[in-house]
């Protein structure tokens, strides 16, 4: 049963407490954007319509298209972190599902990749959700809407649970903390584009949006993450263009090796064949691996 509460208690000297999971190791701290991208911040994106999940990298059909959460063509650019909140708990149980089938609200999937900064894939990252439930209250007794994950081989996550409600002062939101192995802690938050209190939430950050489409009675979510963590080759500065024969093309045969760009990433061809609609390299990892 989730209800409202106050803080959670706090450690001597005022900080709230943190989960020993998720202790920062050294190692330099993840940036924070400066500046909010104004244009995308004031523009209400209507969640797209149709079947199968969107990447995260993938544009909206609305005007405006969604810039990417953030860009990873060069891994110069980390996702922004952002403060905790007071309703965090350590020691969340181990799932990836949130609900059950009788658990109000609207279905919401949320799936995505985690990346370093050359754009490849992170194994074995932790991933700690919590939320409020559709009423706008978050469990301070128990764990309902909170659990922990770890990215598989390919980097890759997926959370079941509800869409968010409301509760005064912010906007529609997921909190998450991140944390590679021996590595610093990630923590921010996730939101909905088209919200309305995307405009007045002192906290909300456009590139921290997910791109979100209908899927039958729920909705379908997609982030990918980029953790401070260096990889091979190191990234650029000022940033580069990404690798490749130009961009991905319907109708154009591809061989191992061959490499194009998509969605502002880059793919390596695994596989000859010939490209069809559908068969995008986010969404064919049989044929096309990022980076």
């Amino acid at each position: 049963m989730t209800e409202r509460s106050a803080v959670p208690p706090e450690e001597p000297g005022g900080s709230p407490r943190t989960d020993p999971r998720l202790t920062a190791r050294g190692g330099r701290p993840i940036s924070r954007k400066s500046l909010l991208r104004a244009a995308v911040a004031a523009s209400a994106v209507p969640l797209v319509a149709g079947g199968g999940a969107a990447l995260a990298r993938d544009t909206g059909s609305g005007a405006v298209p969604l810039a990417p959460t953030p860009a990873c063509d060069d891994g110069d650019d980390p996702t922004p972190d952002q403060m905790e909140g007071p309703y965090f708990k350590p020691d969340s149980p181990p799932r990836t599902s949130l609900v059950t089938s009788s658990t109000p609200g609207v279905p919401l999937t949320v799936s995505g990749y985690v990346f370093g900064r050359a754009c490849k894939p992170l194994t074995g990252v932790l991933l700690d959700f919590w939320q409020a439930d559709t009423g706008g209250a978050y469990d301070m007794t128990g764990f309902a809407f909170r659990g922990h994950q770890f990215t598989g081989a390919d980097g890759s996550f997926t959370l079941r649970t509800i869409v968010p409600g409301l509760y005064p002062g912010r906007t529609r939101h997921i909190h998450v903390k991140a944390q590679a192995p021996g590595r610093p802690v990630l923590t921010t938050q996730l939101y909905f584009p088209g919200e309305p209190r995307n405009t007045t939430d002192a906290l909300f950050d456009p590139a921290l949006l997910m791109n979100v489409r209908s899927a039958g009675p729920g909705r379908e979510g997609t982030f990918d993450f980029v953790l401070d963590v260096a990889q091979q080759p190191d990234p650029t500065d000022p940033p580069t263009d990404p690798p490749g024969g130009g961009g991905w093309a319907a109708g154009t045969t591809y061989r191992a090796g061959d490499r194009v760009t998509y969605g502002g990433g880059s793919y390596r061809c695994l596989q000859a064949h010939t490209a069809v609609a559908g068969w995008e390299p986010p969404l064919v990892p049989a044929l096309w691996e990022r980076g």
